[in-house]
């Protein structure tokens, strides 16, 4: 993941001191951040999502490729810098390289959350609904995975 901390050198950095906002929940900054040094945590609805130290690590790309608000808050747990990527849909669109970062990085964390939510599915097997992991076939849902797990448009 470090690889693309070479392509966007050039960039701004910024630094966020520990308990620090980098990005809020529900704000829309049109920026792309991209951690070169320190730990963060994700935090969304008052839980802690994960903890992110990894040089790379991309934060913001769903508010950018949705268009829309920051989906969590991503707070410095120790002193941070962060490359700061402006207008990052035009770079996305004209960089192929920073473009499949970002597609890599999304593809790891979906990797991530279907293998949670298998492991949670296990977890309550025969324990009657558990909510958005359940199958509903009057909701759409998106296949994903060898296990076709389902998840619920608009959960």
């Amino acid at each position: 993941m470090a690889k693309i901390l070479e392509l966007i050198q050039d960039c701004e950095v910024r630094r966020f001191e520990p308990g620090q906002i980098v990005m809020e929940k529900g704000a829309q900054t049109d920026r792309l951040y991209v951690l070169i040094d320190g730990k963060v945590e994700v935090v969304k609805d008052d839980v802690r999502v994960s903890t992110i130290s990894e040089a790379g690590a991309t934060f913001g790309e769903i508010s950018v490729l949705l268009e829309g608000d920051h989906t969590a808050t991503v707070r410095a747990l120790t002193p941070c810098s962060f490359h700061v990527l402006e207008n990052p849909r035009e770079l996305l669109q004209t960089s192929p390289l920073i473009c499949f970062h970002v597609c890599v990085l999304l593809a790891r964390r979906l990797d991530s959350l279907t293998r949670y939510l298998v492991d949670v599915k296990r977890q309550f097997e025969g324990h009657g609904h558990i909510g958005m992991v359940d199958p509903d076939p009057a909701s759409a849902h998106v296949g994903c995975g060898a296990g076709e797990l389902l998840f619920q448009v608009g959960a």
